[in-house]
């Protein structure tokens, strides 16, 4: 494990930008079908009452 510590290394700031803005996007991508799922069905169960 330490060995391993010491090999890795301090990403630059592109990387860190590509790292930050996939992980922003995902979870834009993640929350936007979460809320399609929501909204369908809550339009589901409203027509079923």
């Amino acid at each position: 494990m330490a060995r391993l510590l010491k090999t890795i290394s301090k990403p630059d700031w592109k990387t860190f930008w590509l790292s930050a803005k996939i992980c922003f996007f995902g979870t834009v991508i993640l929350g936007g079908v979460g809320y399609l799922i929501r909204i369908v069905s809550v339009v589901l169960q409203g027509q079923g009452a």
